[in-house]
């Protein structure tokens, strides 16, 4: 259990109903700072969706999520993340008709909520672009159109364009969905890195090798709850987590 005094990112008691539909039922949740924490369970679980009120996207029906000790719940995400929370989502989105840079300059300007928003950029903006390019990358791919780069190259722009403003904690949301196994190592690695950076990493991902790897804590969720918080090596050894993903994930923990 995370300490009070480490504690990033709180849930407390928060839960979405849609109807008699409880998508996320009860969750009680703190994450601290600099872990690398993964989500998984079956489809349908509620583990978009509770990124989805983490996050600010969706409104919670009960409960409250806190960031850096304050209370988010009902801040919008582009507020969040001015003040320190980015996310990724599951579709690796883009602006397809510009180029690589000039994605990463659209980041670089209206993500900072500190500079008047437009299509004026500056030479410090075009620098710290193409910095985060080359550490990225994705230096030699700048004037190529996002629509014509690989899946790999596009997941990658997302991640850049979401750390540029070095946020505190980065929310992926099946980070490396769609990848072959070399690439999902390659991804591995990135992850790795943006680890030894100190960012509080939260991610949600199928891929069992990925997630026993990146994470240092594994939290499965069922049904809306919680159903297992802790170690990823014990994920496999947990009976109800097993019965939960029975002839699936579990039983296949070294698969890509």
């Amino acid at each position: 259990m995370t300490s009070a005094a480490t504690t990033l990112l709180e849930c407390c008691n928060v839960s979405k109903h849609y109807g008699a539909l409880a998508a996320v039922d009860g969750v009680d949740l703190r994450i601290g700072a600099g872990e690398a924490v993964g989500i998984g369970g079956p489809n349908g679980a509620g583990k978009t969706t509770f990124f989805d009120l983490m996050s600010g996207l969706s409104a919670v029906s009960g409960g409250q999520v806190l960031f850096n000790g304050h209370s988010i719940t009902g801040t919008p995400p582009h507020k969040l993340f001015h003040q320190g929370m980015a996310r990724t989502f599951q579709i690796t989105c883009g602006f397809g008709s510009l180029t690589v840079l000039e994605n990463m300059l659209t980041s670089v300007v209206n993500g900072s909520g500190r500079e008047a928003v437009g299509l004026l950029f500056k030479k410090r903006h075009l620098e710290i672009a193409m910095e985060t390019l080359e550490t990225y990358g994705l230096s030699t791919k700048a004037r190529q159109l996002v629509s014509d780069i690989p899946v790999l190259d596009r997941k990658k722009l997302m991640v850049a364009s979401a750390i540029v403003h070095k946020p505190k904690i980065l929310l992926l949301d099946e980070p490396v969905g769609g990848l072959m196994p070399g690439e999902i190592d390659e991804f591995i690695a990135l992850m790795q890195r943006l680890k030894g950076q100190g960012i509080t990493i939260v991610f949600i991902e199928h891929v069992m090798r990925f997630l026993m790897t990146v994470a240092d804590r594994a939290l499965i969720m069922h049904q809306g709850k919680l159903i297992y918080d802790g170690q990823p090596a014990g994920i496999a050894k947990d009976e109800l987590v097993r019965s939960v993903y029975l002839g699936s994930a579990a039983d296949n923990m070294g698969s890509a």
